[in-house]
């Protein structure tokens, strides 16, 4: 694409929709008359109408009918929701094989969900530089140059989402998460055929941490300054502060990693965030209650999940995640790229898992129910691929859903995205001419995060990315439009 020179006046840079992303979502960036960008924002223009479609609905269809959200992340969902009427089902505690059945079930989820999108979606801007010509910017030119890199991208996922089929039924919207917990166990004979293959998983998702460790290496000030700024982090966490991406009680820290609250149970979330509603998105912007609207906002995934725990219980992924703290010096990690890095540690971390889970006689058990008193109101936490996702159900006493919340990875991640959208305008396109390479550059920002913009606004459609420059009267000065 041949690039448009900016002219003098206020003008508005739309970019519609980003790319490489799960779900529609736009850029707008408002350049004052020195061609300085006095606004930049993400906005997520889509309607999400799921917490509405389940209401009426009987809380037991509820974890089939809300992974319907998404084609990507459904089992963070089946399995949240589950949690949830778990809880109204009176089921405080699932019996062994539920519980361990939903762990690898979930732990495939987030292997094969790390792997599309830091192979498939990241890893062109990565290998190929963000100004690369953008028919190079794509998964098929990752395997025509680079073929190792490609062989993990297919296999890696395909393997997490053969551990989704075992364990829920099919690899995409599982069946058998039900309140009180799950409907079959793991059969021998896909145990022994996900045994074969873990080893060599977790080989090659070592294999690829430490070829993007040779990425940071060679590009430092890059990964540390691109899109960086300070901020506060909320993940789950186990009992004793290490890692738990399935169930665990909330931790949020500062930018300098002092505990702001720990160990709160997720039915206590709404004594800790407050969800803001702002006129340019339907997309809500959630902040920690006690510091309030400016200071309370923080980031969520695997970031947030290596920054907030204190240890990982399998080894190459705690050799991994101390090493990853040393970058800062002990403090958390706040580098946007640094994501990249901190989903690949949650990758060897879930290939552990997996390989710990399929030695363990529990998934071959019988007894897969649990019951309790029911109740009315079923709250629950996970740690999805893309951080820290909430459901929030009532139901009455004839059975029925009445009302649903869910604050989803993208919704606690919305204020970050903006800011780190607003920081590379600024640093980037201020005072410059439009490339194609330079937008690229805002995409990278937003794909760090990783956002399913499905699961905050769900949609259909596919539409180009239109770039258009207006004059501060809104007529259109240049348009480029990228397929």
């Amino acid at each position: 694409m041949s690039s448009v020179q900016l002219s003098q006046g206020p003008r508005k840079i739309v970019i519609d929709p980003v790319t490489r992303v799960e779900g529609h979502g736009k850029v707008t960036i408002r350049l004052n008359a020195a061609g300085e960008v006095d606004e930049a924002r993400f906005h997520i223009v889509e309607f999400r109408g799921f917490e509405r479609f389940v209401r009426g609905r009987m809380y037991w269809e509820v974890p089939l009918i809300i992974q319907r959200l998404c084609g990507i992340c459904p089992v963070s969902h089946h399995l949240a929701a589950a949690k949830a009427m778990d809880m109204v089902a009176g089921v405080d505690r699932l019996t062994p094989t539920a519980e361990k059945m939903r762990r690898l079930m979930h732990y495939g989820q987030v292997l094969q969900s790390n792997a599309l999108h830091i192979f498939h979606l990241a890893s062109p801007d990565l290998l190929f530089g963000f100004d690369a010509p953008p028919e190079q910017r794509n998964i098929i030119a990752v395997l025509n140059r680079f073929p190792e890199i490609g062989k993990w991208a297919i296999f890696i996922r395909k393997y997490g989402q053969e551990v989704i089929k075992a364990t829920g039924g099919r690899k995409i919207h599982p069946t058998s998460a039900v309140p009180g917990g799950i409907n079959h166990n793991l059969s021998t004979d896909d145990r022994d055929a996900l045994r074969r293959q873990v080893d060599e998983i977790i080989a090659w998702c070592s294999a690829a941490l430490e070829h993007h460790k040779g990425f940071v290496a060679a590009n430092q000030t890059l990964h540390r300054d691109f899109a960086s700024y300070k901020s506060n982090f909320v993940s789950l966490v186990g009992p004793g502060g290490g890692m738990d991406l399935y169930d665990g009680r909330l931790r949020a820290i500062g930018p300098d990693g002092q505990t702001i609250f720990d160990q709160v149970s997720p039915i206590d979330y709404r004594d800790h965030f407050i969800e803001e509603v702002r006129p340019w998105s339907y997309l809500k912007f959630p902040h920690i209650r006690s510091l309030g609207r400016e200071n309370g906002w923080y980031r969520v995934g695997p970031l947030a999940q290596v920054n907030c725990c204190t240890s990982i219980d399998t080894p190459l992924a705690e050799a991994a995640r101390n090493e990853f703290i040393a970058e800062n010096g002990g403090s958390p990690v706040q580098a946007t790229l640094a994501y990249h890095w901190a989903r690949l540690v949650c990758l060897v971390h879930c290939a552990e898992k997996i390989k710990e889970l399929l030695f363990d006689d529990d998934l071959q058990g019988t007894d897969l129910m649990a019951t309790g008193e029911q109740r009315g109101e079923g709250i629950a936490c996970i740690e999805a691929p893309r951080g820290t996702l909430i459901h929030h159900y009532t139901v009455d006493e004839h059975d029925q859903v009445t009302s649903a919340n869910l604050i989803v990875s993208t919704t606690n991640n919305n204020e970050a995205m903006n800011r780190a959208v607003k920081q590379v305008a600024m640093s980037d396109l201020s005072g410059r001419e439009i490339t194609e390479g330079l937008l690229n550059h805002v995409e990278v920002a937003i794909r760090a995060f990783d956002p399913c913009l499905s699961c905050a606004t769900h949609a259909l459609g596919q539409m180009p990315l239109i770039v258009t420059l207006e004059d501060s009267d809104g007529t259109p000065i240049a348009e480029r439009i990228k397929q």
